[in-house]
């Protein structure tokens, strides 16, 4: 059986992060730029044999410029060294009904490490113009410091200003492409 190519809507797909702040908010932020390439062994997403994720990160955006020009300066990204974020799929993993696990490799600020991220398989339709299309939505947690994004201040009361943990979350629409 020939294997299926994919490759992501950018109109109906986000992916965005979420971090404390002063651990009493969370502060939400996106990848404006980015993109997703699959490789199915069939058209039902039941063996995906590869899962590419590249975001730009010089599209960072927190609604916020200052904050933006900081995440992308040295103390965090390094975008001018280092101006992607990728994620290598390695293995796809159904853990029951329509929830998955994805595993793979993360690149972040040159640092490379294996994650797994929750994916729920939103199914497949073809919409009003003929086309093909799979939904996903993914979720997960990583350790900034993990990734050399190590950079914090403290408070007056001793609080950190920037929480470890980040929670990814995405929303992905995939096309089949011919």
């Amino acid at each position: 059986m020939a294997h299926v190519k994919w490759s992501l809507d950018p109109t109906h797909s986000e992916v965005q992060f979420k971090v404390k702040h002063l651990m009493i908010t969370t502060v939400t932020g996106y990848f404006q730029n980015f993109s997703v390439e699959a490789e199915t062994e069939d058209e039902q997403f039941t063996n995906a044999s590869s899962v590419v994720f590249t975001a730009d990160v010089n599209s960072i955006s927190t609604n916020n410029e200052q904050r933006d020009t900081h995440l992308k300066s040295p103390d965090f990204f390094d975008a001018a060294q280092h101006n992607e974020v990728r994620f290598v799929g390695t293995n796809y993993e159904n853990v029951g009904g329509d929830e998955y696990k994805l595993h793979g490799d993360l690149t972040i600020k040159g640092t490379t490490k294996p994650i797994t991220v929750n994916v729920d398989f939103g199914g497949i339709v073809v919409d009003p113009y003929g086309q093909t299309k799979a939904g996903f939505t993914v979720t997960g947690k990583i350790s900034r410091k993990e990734f050399g994004l190590t950079w914090n201040a403290v408070t007056e009361a001793g609080s950190v200003v920037v929480s470890d943990e980040i929670k990814l979350q995405a929303e992905i629409q995939l096309v089949k492409q011919a």
